[in-house]
């Protein structure tokens, strides 16, 4: 299965790109997420740890 798909992907030109671009936006989402944990504000994510928490009657107010 895996020389078949070489077989084809080597025939393609600029092939060689889709990797790195692969891994380049795995990366950069990676570094945003870690950006965006530790600077979210405490008060924000206090707040979405207690929502499971509160019971229907509160989210009604």
């Amino acid at each position: 299965m895996f020389k078949f798909v070489k077989g084809h992907m080597e025939t393609i030109a600029g092939v060689e790109i889709f990797p790195i671009i692969s891994l380049l936006i795995f990366f950069l989402f990676f570094v945003g997420l870690f950006w965006w944990v530790f600077t979210a504000k405490k008060d924000y994510i206090k707040n979405m740890e207690e929502i499971p928490l509160e019971s229907e009657k509160d989210q009604l107010l």
